[in-house]
């Protein structure tokens, strides 16, 4: 479990985004959903992110852009990419920015369970310190 950090969901589809929240919840970790990607970085919680998931495509800034950006800052929690709109050349972009995941909608809960798990599990080289 993190301790005193948050998983943090992006996705402007609400019903996806309440729903990966509660599948977070119900794992035992504490989640905050966000509507868009400029949401979460005026949120404050970036340095509190042990894992963050996030949509691909959305309204303004992009889930590989927002990520690309905090790479950039050195600010990057590992990150789990999910989209309903798979693409060769965006999931090769997501594996080269070194994505835990990347997952088409609708995907199987417990695959996102696992991908969750290495993102926050320290032997992974990925997660929090």
């Amino acid at each position: 479990m993190t301790i005193g950090k948050i998983i943090s969901v992006i996705d402007d589809d609400e019903n996806v985004r309440i729903a990966i929240e509660g599948l977070i919840k119900s794992l035992g970790f504490e989640s905050r959903g966000f509507a868009s990607a400029q949401q979460y970085l005026e949120s404050g919680l970036i340095a509190a992110t042990a894992c963050l998931i996030t949509d691909v495509q959305m309204a303004g800034l992009n889930g590989l852009d927002l990520y690309a950006r905090l790479v950039a800052e050195g600010g990057a929690p590992p990150v789990i990419f999910i989209t309903a709109f798979p693409d060769k050349r965006i999931e090769a972009r997501a594996l080269a920015l070194q994505a835990v995941g990347f997952l088409s909608k609708p995907f199987d809960p417990q695959v996102l369970v696992q991908c969750i798990h290495r993102a926050i599990t320290p032997q992974s080289g990925r997660g929090p310190d």
